[in-house]
């Protein structure tokens, strides 16, 4: 699976700490026999407390940091790439439905 940060809001830069991350949108993505699916959201930070002074400037964040603050803030990591598989499975291998035998549904409408 791929995870990957799709866009991050910030405080402005007048703020303390300055361009604070408060916001990200994540996305899941897997591929399998040529098939594609994902899932994506967002997820809210709470305001950093670096009592060591401690703050990483905004240019300097990496995707796999903020994908550790996605999986600390409560995004259940293996969830989401069940989810993602799920879906490849369904395409892969569509499920079998048993539809309503198309004289049954003429003989309701008349």
């Amino acid at each position: 699976m791929n995870w990957t940060i799709d866009w991050m809001r910030t405080t402005p830069t007048s703020a303390t700490p300055p361009k604070y991350v408060m916001e990200c949108g994540w996305r899941c993505t897997g591929t399998d026999q040529g098939q594609t699916a994902s899932v994506y959201s967002s997820c809210s930070f709470a305001a950093p407390e670096n009592p060591d002074g401690t703050f990483t400037p905004y240019d300097k964040l990496t995707q796999d940091q903020v994908l550790g603050w996605v999986w600390a803030s409560g995004v259940d990591k293996a969830s989401a790439e069940s989810a993602v598989q799920a879906q490849l499975d369904n395409l892969i291998n569509p499920p079998v439905i048993q539809p309503p035998l198309p004289w049954a549904q003429q003989g309701a409408t008349k």
